[in-house]
């Protein structure tokens, strides 16, 4: 007989929100707001990427922002289009299925990196972009006002690769 025995805690990781940025239009850096209203299965309210599909908002680490600076690149939050950025959060290694909460809303990771099919300008400039290899994005789960300088808890569920399982011989029971 197997049996299964499964871990369902959660590993969580916190840090906090350094900038929110919308635009109106896109392939334009986004401007830095000090609050903005998440909506459930939108994104951020006033933002051109909201709408009804998976990438609703994106998020994007001050450490990835802070890679370009080093290159000598003079980039500010919402530069590389991201909505909201961290810090103290590894943003790149999340998992798709991670949930993010921030004061009252959720989030749920559903894509990690995308494809860059027009070189934007800073691209241009530095020779790399981090964006597309460090920025995620996510759904929104649960609505609401998020700030500048909100807490940010990310809550990591294991993978079924990481449950244990247990063989039990009813032979010998």
């Amino acid at each position: 007989m197997l049996e299964s025995q499964h871990d369902h805690s959660t590993s969580t990781t916190s840090g906090r929100i350094v900038a929110i940025s919308t635009s109106t239009r896109r392939g334009i850096p986004k401007s830095n707001r000090e609050e903005v209203r998440l909506i459930e299965n939108w994104g951020l309210e006033g933002d051109i990427h909201a709408g009804d599909w998976h990438r609703q908002v994106s998020l994007l680490a001050m450490e990835s922002v802070q890679k370009m600076r080093d290159k000598g690149v003079p980039v500010r939050p919402g530069a590389f289009a991201e909505n909201i950025t961290t810090e103290f959060i590894d943003i790149p290694n999340l998992t798709i299925g991670a949930r993010v909460s921030i004061g009252e809303s959720e989030l749920e990771i559903t894509q990690i990196g995308k494809e860059c099919h027009q070189k934007c300008a800073i691209y241009y400039r530095a020779g790399d972009c981090v964006m597309p290899r460090e920025g995620i994005f996510a759904i929104v789960k649960r609505g609401g006002v998020i700030r500048v300088g909100d807490n940010v808890v990310v809550h990591t569920i294991p993978s079924e690769s990481n449950h244990v399982q247990v063989a039990i011989d009813a032979v010998n029971s």
